[in-house]
């Protein structure tokens, strides 16, 4: 049996792209409604969903919710293939960078999260007000639809700091990153007061590394490791336009040494608490 948690180079660069889930099963349902010889229209009143809804649905615009799939597994033959085609779907999907898709799922069975960043906020701290922020920030310029997705997709994304009690989540973070203001001076306080009430719970740890150190131990970059339920641990590294996921032992064992350095090199809980409380006073 293979591990659900190993991933090949192979299957990185296959990863699809995000609306190809969508739309193949919006395409299976049209298939099947024409095969039992029904309009949309028609369709949509057996199922009790609007026209505009139905069609959304098979031009793989929307995610079907569990009610439509039940109904139309029903009206258009019981056969399953409908319910079994909706367990590929991942809600959110959409708005998630194709090369992070792999790690996020990784995530959602992950026993323990670490992350170190230098350049922004880590996804899961981000308050919508960042979120929209970095997003207005892109080059080049997202459209309406993708601003939107992309952000759904990184706040369901946080429902795993809600969902999983018993996951351990440790962050370290650069000072300057919240010193950069993106935003604005309203959307940088409204962000430190969501980082300061997500870290709040016994599971979540919030490091902050300070700008007059004189030690650093991950001047390479950004580190993301996680712990899979069978005990291996993953590495994950991100530049621009791309992400690659760690499965090498050697290779994970020395982003764990840089992390453990620099969590001795970063502030106390305590004392990061308070320093984005002057920092924020200081707005």
């Amino acid at each position: 049996m293979t591990d659900s948690s190993d991933v090949t180079a192979c299957d990185w660069e296959r990863e699809p792209d995000p609306s190809d889930s969508l739309r193949t099963f919006g395409a299976v349902v049209q298939a099947l409604r024409e095969h039992e010889g029904l309009s949309r229209a028609e369709f949509a009143a057996l199922v009790r969903f609007s026209k505009h809804t139905v069609e959304s649905a098979e031009l793989g615009r929307r995610m079907p919710d569990e009610s439509f799939v039940g109904r139309a597994e029903e009206v258009l033959g019981n056969t399953g293939a409908l319910r079994k085609a909706a367990g590929h779907l991942t809600r959110g999907e959409a708005g998630l960078a194709a090369w992070f898709r792999r790690w996020a799922r990784l995530e959602k069975v992950a026993v323990s999260l670490c992350t170190y960043e230098c350049r922004l906020v880590p996804g899961l701290l981000q308050s919508e007000g960042y979120m929209r922020a970095l997003c207005e920030e892109d080059i080049p310029p997202m459209s309406d639809d993708a601003l939107e997705a992309t952000v759904r997709a990184r706040m369901e994304r946080q429902m795993l700091l809600k969902e999983r009690p018993n996951t351990t989540f440790d962050f370290i973070v650069e000072e300057a990153v919240f010193m950069r203001r993106l935003g604005g001076v309203n959307v940088t306080r409204d962000l430190i007061d969501h980082v300061l009430e997500v870290s709040t719970p016994r599971n979540v740890t919030l490091q902050i590394m300070p700008a007059n150190s004189e030690h650093h131990a991950c001047m390479a970059g950004p580190i993301q490791l996680l712990e899979t339920p069978e005990g291996s641990w993953r590495g994950y590294s991100e530049g621009q336009e791309n992400g690659r996921l760690i499965a090498d032992p050697k290779q994970v064992s020395r982003l764990h040494m840089r992390y453990a350095r620099l969590r001795s090199q970063a502030l106390s809980p305590k004392d990061s608490v308070g320093l984005l409380e002057r920092i924020r006073g200081a707005l």
